[in-house]
């Protein structure tokens, strides 16, 4: 865990350096690429030492399978055996070397480059092989159009940025920073229309970067001091349960999963910070001309903190590791896409037995609060009191349930995850399957109707941002003109 905050902190010097000496004003892409690889494979093999050679073998072998398999069906090859890797990996790991550890080890970063190699097939399957009429507006932005070198492959998989602790971005984001042409495209308006007011000059990241730096070291001073007076395990103790009303027992399971997202909040917060730092990460201006630099931020900690149903947590959560499971499972599903999503989800996670409580109740969570939503919802949002009434008691259910339903992923084993739900008689889930057997999960044509004239009270502005941040898209291949890339976003906007 040491090696991996001073590395952090020298990828954060580094990336300053990579800004000021090799701005791509200066140095040509061919430079940036392999300076980039190189720094991230020297920190990854300082942080984890030989077990570095992981992240060259696995995407090695990935860019070879997608070469002699082609386009056709590379994405489903590149799919299998980067998940396949990964899960090897994360079995010796964890059932032959270190069982319950949380220690920053080399799976960690495989999770990341895991991700890059599989949404990268999927964007070359939809540029190269799909038609472009059969691509929903999202896929054609994000759609690569022409195989990628090996140097840019490396690159984009172990860049220095976010070889540690990512987060993902978009092949076609990572390379048109690499190439200086991030600050190139023309804004638009919700009109469609180009907007000029601001130029599109090299804008400083020094106060966004200080910002999330301030976050790092308030998040960091928590965990150090209020999350290990506050341990999950403590929910499972024999004479906590014996002793504690249900009142008190369901305020300690919130404030001690609370008290457990802060070391999250620093790596992911920092990671950010990092690629920001080296001029990536910026997603144009706002409508007061002031730079956005969240174009790959993982996380929004005032919509999880404030987070009024379950879909809010998990939208504004982890926000990078959503999209991909959004991009290359739900909506490519077949059937069930909740359900193959938690799926893939756990098995991307890991192989403790706890993250597969976690994902499957996950499942039965996430219906139930959609069949909620749907049926009731709009019969409390007339009057503004009633509905301010609707929103705190949604806001409480919502954190009790996301608190319930992560316990077997910090405990990990089986038996302490059924100590726990045991102790709560497993209320959760027989209230989620009993909401499933009263509530259709698709709203009425009338509930629909109301619905979509209301928002709730703190959450209109934040889902708009969620909007915002899911599908708006920069950067280009060569082969698109300006023009293109701004009605494409402007169609993914819509969407």
């Amino acid at each position: 865990q040491v090696n991996f905050v001073v590395c952090q902190l020298f990828a954060l010097l580094a990336a300053i350096w990579f800004r000021t000496y090799l701005h791509s004003s200066k140095t040509s892409p061919f430079v940036r690429h392999v300076v980039a690889t190189l720094l991230g494979l020297y920190l990854a093999l300082f942080c984890f030492g030989w077990y570095a050679l992981h992240f060259v073998i696995q995407s090695g072998i990935s860019y070879y399978i997608m070469i002699i398999i082609g386009v056709e069906n590379m994405h489903k090859y590149c799919f299998v055996f980067a998940l396949g890797y990964l899960t090897v990996c994360q079995i010796t790991r964890v059932y032959i070397f270190d069982y319950g550890q949380y220690s920053a080890d080399f799976s960690g970063p495989m999770m990341i480059i895991t991700q890059k190699i599989t949404s990268l097939a999927f964007e070359i399957h939809d540029g190269m092989f799909r038609k472009n009429e059969d691509l929903t507006p999202s896929q054609r932005c994000l759609a690569v159009r022409r195989m990628p070198s090996l140097l840019e492959y490396l690159s984009y998989n172990c860049n220095f940025m976010g070889i540690l602790a990512g987060p993902l971005c978009s092949y076609k984001d990572y390379i048109t920073f690499i190439e200086g042409r991030s600050y190139q495209l023309q804004q638009s308006e919700a009109n469609g229309k180009e907007d000029t007011k601001y130029e599109q000059t090299d804008p400083s990241p020094n106060i966004a970067v200080a910002q999330k730096l301030l976050i790092c070291g308030l998040s960091l001073l928590f965990h150090m001091t209020i999350t290990k007076t506050l341990p999950v395990e403590y929910n499972i103790d024999d004479n906590f349960r014996a002793t504690a009303s249900w009142p008190i027992r369901f305020f300690y399971l919130y404030v001690s999963l609370m008290a457990a997202r802060p070391k999250y909040y620093f790596a992911w917060t920092l990671a950010d910070a990092i690629n920001n730092a080296a001029g990536f990460g910026f997603r144009g201006y706002d409508k007061n001309g002031v730079t956005r630099w969240d174009l790959i931020s993982n996380l929004r900690i005032q919509q999880i903190e404030f987070s009024t149903s379950f879909k809010m947590f998990l939208d504004n959560w982890n926000i990078q590791t959503a999209l991909w499971l959004k991009r290359v499972c739900y909506e490519r599903a077949t059937f069930s896409p909740t359900i193959q999503t938690f799926i893939l989800s756990a098995i991307w996670h890991g192989v403790y037995p706890g993250y597969y409580l976690t994902f499957l109740t996950g499942v039965l969570m996430t219906l139930a609060a959609r069949a909620i939503r749907n049926n009731i919802r709009h019969y409390f949002v007339e009057s503004p009191a009633v509905k301010l009434c609707y929103d705190i008691i949604t806001w409480m259910a919502t954190q009790v349930a996301i608190s319930y339903t992560v316990v077997p992923f910090v405990l990990l084993s089986v038996k302490p995850s059924f100590t726990f739900y045991s102790s709560c008689y497993f209320c959760l889930h027989i209230a989620s399957i009993l909401v499933l057997l009263v509530f259709p999960l698709k709203r009425t044509q009338k509930g629909s109707k109301k619905h979509e004239s209301v928002q709730p009270v703190w959450s209109k502005k934040l889902e708009e941002e969620n909007l915002l941040q899911k599908n708006s898209y920069s950067t280009t291949n060569n082969t698109f003109s300006q023009k293109q890339e701004i009605t494409c976003r402007y169609q993914a906007l819509k969407q």
